[in-house]
């Protein structure tokens, strides 16, 4: 059996672990440069606030609901999220990390019998420990286990975990729950199933899996046998990203080629990390910026690069001293830059390339000295070790909401004062 922990509305509940005069309050997280909502609260979602609604398009309803809005913290959710998933670690002997605020626990520990009891306490102890509150899908299947969890985050008479594990709550759980909000089922996906008139779970899981295959292929079937109680998906597989992309768009427009080259090393380095978390190397990377596509007074530039690695790799100096080579022929001195961004392509896994007798380069040691870097920065944080490239103010993004480094940084540690 799986049992699927997932964080609810993780980013609004990071922040109110520290607001505490927040709990029961509209609360909101915005994207970069305080763009769009990317976290809302129960109350926000009440008042029928979209995922990727534009802030200025809500002023209104943020003035006169008083909604707290948030500047992204991403350094306060990495670490809030590892602490979860250290609780879970405790508990298990087999964990899966989908996501920042999502993992798959195996059960074969734990007596049939005991199961919803044992992810009841889980759930207590992870918000005793944390502030997070977390809901528990219990399933012979992943793909089950995630509509367990949705239908524990909604009911509260779950008492944070719901446990699908006969065939009559399997049928009474996927007769109620959306086709779309099934994982796996893209848009594309959706909107055939929504031709053969395939509106619920349940209409999908009792098809023929003849119908299955014709109209979606190999992943449509993976997820039909996972309705149907059967475990087929490996999520380390999902994980593994075969491109990695990091942009932004600027609060203000770059200008100058040291200030744009700081950027981009940033997103070297955000790509490469990501990287070496799945055990990846690449092959090929994408460079671009360009001006504003909004700005009809100023002349359109779209600078475009790609790169052919000679060799795999995951080193982030190795990867920048690339991308520049590349990049910087192609800049235009006073040219309004208002977006850039990296991207890592040709992904392989890391023990699959075969090592160049005649290569100069010292890999075993690059190797060492990158798991000693990243290892510094997993204690002391990201900013502790910088290429010299990263080094100048960071001046480009909105972030005039953002809260404390609560966990990461001493000197922003939460002080409490006595009367």
């Amino acid at each position: 059996m799986y049992a699927l922990a997932d964080c609810n509305n993780f980013y609004v509940s990071c922040e109110r672990v520290f607001r505490p005069d927040l709990w029961n309050k509209p609360v909101v997280v915005l994207s970069g440069n305080d763009g769009c909502v990317i976290s809302r609260s129960n109350e926000v979602k009440a008042l029928g606030i979209q995922m990727g609604t534009p802030l200025y398009q809500i002023q209104g309803q943020v003035k006169k609901h008083h909604i707290a809005c948030f500047s992204s913290n991403f350094s306060l959710y990495g670490d809030m999220s590892a602490r979860v998933m250290s609780i879970l670690r405790a508990h298990t002997s087999h964990i899966e990390q989908y996501s920042i605020d999502e993992s798959f626990i195996t059960l074969d520990h734990v007596p049939a019998g005991e199961q919803k009891r044992y992810c009841e306490q889980l759930v207590r102890e992870i918000y005793q420990g944390t502030g997070i509150p977390v809901s528990m899908g219990i399933a012979p299947s992943k793909t089950l286990a995630k509509v367990g969890s949705k239908y524990a985050k909604k009911y509260r008479g779950y008492k944070g975990a719901c446990l699908i594990d006969t065939e009559d709550k399997r049928r009474k759980a996927l007769a109620a729950f959306p086709i779309g909000d099934v994982w796996g089922i893209g848009r594309k996906a959706h909107a055939k199933l929504g031709l053969a008139n395939i509106s619920t779970a349940l209409q999908f899981a009792d098809q023929r899996e003849l119908f299955v295959r014709n109209l979606l292929h190999k992943p449509g079937v993976l997820t039909w046998r996972e309705l149907n109680g059967m475990d087929c998906i490996d999520t380390s597989e999902i994980v593994a990203k075969q491109s990695i992309t990091t942009s932004r768009t600027f609060a203000r427009a770059i200008t100058t080629l040291p200030l744009m080259e700081q950027q981009l090393a940033n997103f070297c380095d955000a790509c490469a990390r990501k990287l070496r978390m799945q055990h990846s190397l690449c092959t090929q990377m994408l460079v671009f910026a360009q001006t504003s596509r909004f700005r009809t007074d100023l002349i359109p530039c779209h600078i475009t690069q790609t790169v052919n690695l000679p060799v795999p790799t995951s080193d982030t100096r190795e990867l920048l001293s690339y991308l520049l080579a590349a990049f910087r022929p192609c800049f235009q001195e006073g040219v309004e830059f208002k977006r850039a961004g990296v991207i890592l392509t040709h992904i392989v896994p890391e023990g699959s390339v075969m090592a160049d007798l005649f290569e100069e380069r010292d890999r075993t040691k690059d190797a060492a000295l990158q798991r000693t870097i990243d290892a510094i920065r997993d204690k002391q944080g990201r900013n502790a070790v910088m290429l010299g490239t990263q080094l100048l103010p960071d001046v480009v993004y909105h972030a005039d909401h953002r809260s404390p480094l609560y966990t990461t940084d001493l000197a922003q540690i939460l002080s409490i004062r006595t009367a």
